[in-house]
Formats: C-alpha cells, structure tokens, sequence
C-alpha cells in the first residue's frame, strides 16, 4: 500500500534534505561537548515516532484526501521536529532569521492540518460505521446469508419482509419492496469471467448500502437481482428512492483486473404492500420488474 504514496514520500524526503544543507549553510557545526545528549535522544525519539507514524498511516490508507492531509500534517510535524533536532548539532547565529524559525512555522501549521485531517477522518469513520450497521441490520442470522455478498438472501427476505409488513400495518404507515435487476449482466460474465461478475457484485453492494436510509434492508435476492424493503416509503416516495438507486448503480465505474471502465444500468420494479402476504408482495415487483426490463425502462415500473 505505501508504494501508491512513494510521491508523497519523496517530497518529505526532498524537503528534509533542504532542511538539511539550509542549516548547514547558516550554521556551524557544534563541537563534541557543546552537544546536550539528553535533548538530542529526546528530539530524537520524536522525529523517530513521527516518521513510524507517517508509515503506518500510509501503509494502511488508499490515496484520497484524507491520506493526503494526514500526510502533510505528519510532514510538517516531522520537518519541523527534525529541524529541531538539527538545531542540538548545527549552531546558528543569534541574529540569523533561520534560527528557530522552521519548528516555529512549520509545528504549529502541521498540527492545526493533522486536526483537519483527523476530522475528515472521523467522517470517515461514521460513514463506515453506519455502513457496518447497516450490514449487520441486513444479516443477523449467518444460515441465511449470502456468502457472496454478506446480505440476507431470498429465505432472509422473505422472514424480515412478514415481520416488517406486519410492524408497519400496526403503525399505519406504508411499505414498499423495490427489485433491482443489473441490465446484460451476462455480458460480464462472458467478456471477463464469473471473477470479475462476482467482484463487481460485491462492489455494487457496497454502492447500493451506501445509497439507503438507516431503516432500509437489503438483500440479494437471487443472481444479479437486489431486493430492497423501504419501510414507510409509499408509492411516491419509493419511486424517488428507486430512481436514486439506479442512479448510483448508474454513476458507478466498475473498474476491471485490466482497468477497463465499464458501466451498468438497472432496471426496477415496485410494489407497495396492500395488505397481501409478503410473497403476493414480491410477485408483485418481480412482475413489475420483468416488465421494466422488457421495455428497457431505466427507471421504476
């Protein structure tokens, strides 16, 4: 992971360096008993943790801009502390503007940038949280999951699905199941292989969680087709949802082993509970979406 960074690190290393022959070229080296050993071990230590944590922080992250400002306040951080350090071994004039002058500037601006990127971590955090709670609230019971994915499968469904009809008949509001269907996606399969088919319905996955409300249950609901349970969303509502969801599926590229781009549509169907059973409910949609796929529809029956 760190080699997609190797920029980020040549450009500390470069402007370590610099630090480096500035100081030498303003200063003078200190002689032997002139060196506090104590402050040299412990500014030491300090560069050294910087440094271990820049490498960690590299090592474990993707490159974004969170990476990127972690970077650079770790940078900054270590550049100054490293100038620090410099400052134990090289003696500078009194009346030389470099005196000082770089841990002074440069710590206070990397902690206030390592803040901010500590923040848009957090962020981060929260939305892979709600993501992990989401997947837990789509599969508690492992015998009914699908192995693939890691959502509820069709037996999955079919339990939450009576269970949520029933609690939102006694709380007198509507509930609709919407089916997603990924168009021609045989011809992944055949172009790329059944790897890359299912890599690419593990990575839609993660899009689809990411597009719901916190009440909403995914599932995979059989191949290629999604089934989602919007509790309290009527006719109207679920439309919308729906047509948000097409759009992301849309709007995703889908980046092959060979870095091709390539991108699906899916087509949908809908059905609002009308007080039938929870299988009436998914004839119901899959009569929908077999119809939206006949006409080629881009968006909800």
């Amino acid at each position: 992971m760190i080699r997609l960074h190797k920029w980020k690190l040549l450009a500390i290393a470069l402007a370590t360096n610099l630090t480096i022959l500035l100081t030498l070229a303003v200063g003078e080296i200190k002689l032997w008993q002139e060196i506090d050993w104590l402050d040299i071990v412990g500014e030491s230590g300090v560069c050294l943790l910087t440094a271990l944590w820049l490498a960690f922080t590299l090592n474990s992250r993707p490159k974004g801009s969170v990476t990127s400002l972690l970077a650079l306040g770790l940078g900054l951080i270590f550049i100054g502390s490293f100038q620090d350090l410099m400052d134990e071994v090289v003696a500078i004039p009194d009346a030389s503007p470099w005196r000082g002058s770089i841990e002074s500037v440069l710590m206070p601006i990397g902690l206030i940038v390592l803040t901010l990127a500590l923040y848009h971590w957090h962020k981060e955090q929260l939305v892979f949280s709600q993501e992990r709670r989401r997947k837990e609230q789509n599969m508690r019971d492992y015998r009914l999951q699908d192995q693939l994915t890691g959502l509820g499968d069709a037996r999955f469904l079919n339990q939450q699905l009576e269970e949520q009809m029933q609690h939102c008949r006694e709380l007198q509001q509507p509930l609709t199941l919407v089916l997603l269907d990924l168009d021609q996606f045989d011809v992944i399969n055949r172009r790329f292989g059944h790897a890359e088919g299912d890599r690419l319905l593990k990575e839609l996955t993660e899009v689809l969680l990411l597009n719901l409300r916190r009440c909403d249950l995914l599932c995979r609901y059989a191949g290629d087709r999604f089934a989602v349970v919007l509790p309290g969303a009527g006719e109207q509502l679920a439309t919308q949802l729906c047509a948000q969801l097409q759009d992301a599926v849309s709007h995703f590229a889908y980046k092959t082993a060979q870095g091709e781009s390539v991108y699906h549509s899916a087509s949908a169907g809908c059905a609002t509970d009308s007080g039938h059973s929870a299988q009436a409910l998914i004839e119901q949609a899959t009569q929908r979406l077999l119809a939206a796929k006949d006409k080629r529809a881009p968006r909800a029956a």
